[in-house]
């Protein structure tokens, strides 16, 4: 559920499609603005969770990913995420990532270098972690206070918490503090990160665009007007304040361009080919994110008859 090219009511109505379809999970993107104008939505997550985890009964529910250091505090993001545990019974997890300017610059606390939210990240995990265990929690911490906080209602199991990483630091970080890692690019060498610092064994979950259409020309055309954004790599994506710094950001990428990264169009075999490198480098889930909101059930569709069969066969997978 990609809330930065859906509203609300389509994003819970194409999970429940994605449940009748056979995906084996899903994520929900955590975002106060698009990364571009043209995908033209952002509806808060929280709620369009709530509404979906009480519309489906099947597929797990994770944030992809949210970041609890500015626009929430660590506290409240913990009670979200148990009464989202309660509310699907048991199929929650709580994704949380360092942040992007994008979306966390609206509060106006500034944005500091990526030491220090990485600083931030691992204490919020800590008052995550200890009010998920029902303590009662008075904290006085570097970047966070918490004033006799303790969680009322609580899931008989917590949700677990998986943290999004890039580079060596952010994996140290995982490793040591979270429940699974999110990568966006098949990098062998994040997960070998992840597991010196203490994540072997772990659950490791990818991200891929993807940009389904009959079409090819019309898939490449609508993955370049909505994504295009997304080669710049996270250095350059965390720090950008707004959706017109990304479109003056990614001026000169091509349709051209676009296509050799995306796996556009309706050829099974392509996309397999763009999530086989995932699974040779270890992960043990992908997340696929189709391109376009109004293209979703097109693509939910074709997915259930033709793609999520022919991944199932060419990795081995049931």
């Amino acid at each position: 559920m990609m809330t930065e090219q859906a509203g609300p009511r389509e994003l819970v109505g194409h999970l429940v499609r994605a449940e009748e379809a056979g995906f084996d999970f899903s994520v929900t993107s955590d975002h106060y603005f698009p990364w571009l104008r043209s995908q033209g939505h952002s509806p808060y997550a929280w709620a369009v969770l709530g509404a979906a985890a009480q519309a489906t009964s099947r597929i797990p529910l994770m944030t992809y990913v949210t970041c609890p250091t500015f626009r929430y505090h660590p506290a409240v993001v913990a009670q979200k995420a148990a009464t989202l545990q309660l509310l699907s019974e048991g199929r929650f997890r709580l994704g949380l990532g360092s942040g992007e300017n994008l979306n966390e610059h609206v509060v106006g606390g500034g944005w500091p270098s990526v030491d220090v939210r990485h600083e931030m990240l691992t204490e919020a995990v800590e008052i995550i972690r200890a009010l998920f265990e029902g303590r009662h929690v008075n904290h006085r911490g570097t970047h966070f206070d918490v004033e006799s906080a303790r969680l009322w209602d609580l899931p008989d199991s917590a949700p677990p918490i998986g943290i999004a990483v890039s580079g060596e630091r952010s994996c140290a970080l995982a490793g040591e503090h979270a429940d699974l890692v999110i990568a966006t690019e098949p990098k062998p060498e994040l997960l070998e990160a992840f597991d010196r610092h203490g994540g072997e064994g772990k659950p490791r979950v990818g991200q891929l665009p993807v940009s389904y259409d009959p079409d090819r020309d019309t898939a490449i055309k609508r993955a370049h007007e909505q994504f295009r954004w997304f080669g710049s790599g996270w250095k350059v994506n965390s720090e950008l304040p707004h959706p017109d710094s990304f479109d003056a950001a990614t001026q000169f990428v091509t349709p051209d361009d676009v296509a050799e990264s995306i796996p556009c169009g309706d050829d099974p075999d392509a996309f397999v080919e763009a999530v086989r490198p995932y699974a040779e480098a270890g992960f043990t889930e992908v997340a696929l994110v189709q391109i376009g909101g109004e293209s979703q059930p097109a693509f939910l569709d074709w997915s259930e008859k033709t793609l999520l069969p022919a991944l199932r066969e060419a990795l081995g997978r049931s």
